[in-house]
C-alpha cells in the first residue's frame, strides 16, 4: 500500500499532467481579436469576485497582481466597544494572500496564490465557450495546491467558471468545482475528504458609476461537510488599473481548497479586503 505522502505526491503529478494537457489541447472558443482583452470590461471589470474566479480574459503576456487580506476575529466576539478597541479587528492576526496571473496566451492564463499559512495553489484556466454576440462564457479550472511551501498535504481542484454578463451593468456566474483532498487530517474517511461545491455569485455596478457590489458563495453539495459553506459579500471601486474591494466573510479562504473547507463556527464573520493591479 502506498503511504500517504507518496500518494499526495502522485496525485499531485496528476494534476501537473491533467493541468499540461488542458494548456496545450486545442482551442474549443472561437476566435477573437486579442487586442480586445485590452478594452476594460465594465460588465466584468476583475478576475475574481471576492474569492471565486470569474471568466474575465487577461491578454496574453501580460500580468495582473492582487493581494488577499482577511482578518482573523469575529465581528462579533466581545461587545461593540471591543471591537471598535481592536480598531475594527485590524490589531489582530490576518490570513493574507499574494497572487500573480500570467497570460500564458489568448483565453489562457496561470495563477500562483500564496498565502501566509504557508499553503500555495497552482491554477491554470481555459476558455471553452467565448460569448462573442451572446452574454454567455463557460471557462475550466484545474488546480494543484500543497502546504509548506507546496512541498506536502497535497489536494487538486477541477471545475468551471460559466458566466452571463450583462452589457456594463456586472454579471452573474455558477462554478461547480470538484476537490480532492480537502480536510488535512489523514484519519477522516474518504467522504469526507473530497467535496463538491457549486458556487454561485454576482457582480452588479451601481448605476453608472466605478463602484460595485459583490456577492459569493459556495455550498457543499457532496462529500466533506465540516464547517459552514463559504459565503462573503463586498462593496468595490475601480481607479484605473486598480480595484479596491472591502469584504465581510464568514472564512478566510482564498484557495479552492479553503473555500471549499468553508468557515469554521456557524456566526462568526470577518472584515476583509482585496487590491488587485492590472498591468496591461
Amino acid at each position: 500500500m502506498l503511504d500517504r505522502s507518496r500518494g499526495s505526491r502522485l496525485s499531485a503529478a496528476g494534476i501537473v499532467l491533467l493541468f499540461a494537457c488542458a494548456i496545450l489541447a486545442p482551442r474549443l472558443a472561437a476566435a477573437q481579436d486579442p487586442d480586445a482583452d485590452r478594452e476594460l470590461n465594465l460588465a466584468e471589470p476583475d478576475f475574481t469576485l471576492a474569492a471565486l474566479p470569474t471568466t474575465l480574459r487577461l491578454p496574453a503576456r501580460a500580468f495582473s497582481f492582487r493581494l488577499t487580506h482577511r482578518f482573523s476575529r469575529p465581528i462579533a466576539l466581545g461587545t461593540v466597544g471591543d471591537f471598535f478597541a481592536d480598531f475594527f479587528g485590524m490589531d489582530g492576526a490576518a490570513r493574507i494572500g499574494l497572487e500573480l496571473r500570467y497570460g500564458l496566451r489568448p483565453g489562457t492564463q496561470v495563477v500562483a496564490h500564496r498565502t501566509n499559512d504557508r499553503s500555495i495553489q497552482l491554477l491554470g484556466q481555459q476558455q471553452l465557450v467565448r460569448r462573442g454576440a451572446a452574454p454567455v462564457s463557460v471557462h475550466a479550472l484545474l488546480a494543484a495546491e500543497g502546504a509548506n511551501n507546496f512541498s506536502e498535504d497535497f489536494s487538486g481542484a477541477i471545475g468551471a467558471v460559466v458566466s452571463r454578463a450583462f452589457s456594463g451593468h456586472g454579471a452573474v456566474y455558477l462554478q461547480p468545482v470538484f476537490v480532492v483532498n480537502v480536510n488535512p487530517d489523514a484519519a477522516v474517511p474518504a467522504r469526507e475528504n473530497r467535496t463538491a461545491v457549486v458556487g454561485v455569485g454576482a457582480r452588479v455596478r451601481l448605476g453608472g458609476s466605478r463602484v460595485y457590489l459583490v456577492a459569493e458563495a459556495a455550498p457543499q453539495v457532496a462529500g466533506a461537510d465540516a464547517g459552514v459553506d463559504h459565503v462573503s459579500v463586498g462593496i468595490e471601486r475601480r481607479a484605473g488599473g486598480h480595484m479596491f474591494q472591502l469584504t465581510v466573510s464568514n472564512a478566510l479562504g482564498t484557495t479552492l481548497r479553503q473555500i471549499a473547507r468553508g468557515g469554521a463556527n456557524r456566526g462568526d464573520w470577518h472584515i476583509g479586503f482585496n487590491l488587485s493591479r492590472k498591468f496591461y
